[in-house]
């Protein structure tokens, strides 16, 4: 199988360069106040322009405006919009018309329970994101390290691709592909040597893993020929 690996949360050069570098598949810029990692538009515009189309860009946003989304499309140039918020199926196609890009949901779980949202977004969505359901004090929806049970997607029947994402390292990622099957993994805190301060090793030794968790998931598939 091929697996997506996304390296969330990025404001510099030197990390971002290290994500290119190790060939992760996208990367991701945080757009929401509250956040550690919140990015401001010349930073993004800078940054953003140093990909040049090596990974996809991905611009994560929480319930924001027209006029806030507009902004960072502008300066970022993103190849997929992350909705992390509480946007609705509605509001999802809203976007997806206004602006042209496809988006990826972000759900929260806890609890199997939780995938019941899955169908009001199934037919607007590009990508599904699961991460771990954050605290009820928590002032951000993610970014947390925390971990939700992967096995609640364990026989998950989903035609949409989608990622996990939810304290992920580079000591647990292989174990969350192998359960969950995800198409995608996506880090943010598991990279981080302090909280939105992001380690250029701890990139490196995720997204390596992330490959020896790829290849032996093909190898199960295929049998070991």
């Amino acid at each position: 199988m091929s697996l997506t690996v996304k390296i969330c949360g990025l404001s510099t050069r030197e990390t971002l360069d290290v994500a290119l570098d190790e060939a992760a598949d996208m990367v991701g810029f945080v757009f929401f106040p509250p956040s550690p990692r919140h990015l401001k538009l010349d930073v993004a515009r800078v940054l953003g322009e140093a990909v040049k189309g090596r990974a996809a860009k991905v611009a994560l946003t929480v319930d924001a405006d027209d006029a806030t989304l507009a902004a960072i499309v502008e300066a970022l140039q993103p190849d997929l919009l992350q909705l992390h918020g509480h946007e609705s199926a509605a509001r999802l196609a809203d976007i997806k018309r206004k602006f042209a890009l496809p988006v990826m949901k972000a759900l929260p779980v806890a609890t199997s329970g939780d995938l019941a949202i899955l169908a009001d977004y199934r037919d607007v969505a590009d990508r599904i994101l699961f991460d771990a359901r954050p605290p009820r004090e928590a002032t951000r929806p993610g970014g947390l390290g925390a971990v939700f049970d992967w096995h609640v997607l364990e026989n998950i029947d989903l035609a949409l691709p989608f990622m996990v994402s939810g304290g992920l390292h580079a000591r647990n990622v292989a174990e969350a592909v192998r359960i969950t099957r995800a198409g995608g993994v996506d880090v943010s805190s598991g990279v981080e040597r302090a909280t939105g301060v992001k380690d250029p090793e701890m990139i490196r030794a995720f997204i390596r893993a992330a490959r020896a968790a790829e290849r032996e998931a093909a190898l199960v598939t295929h049998g070991g020929q």
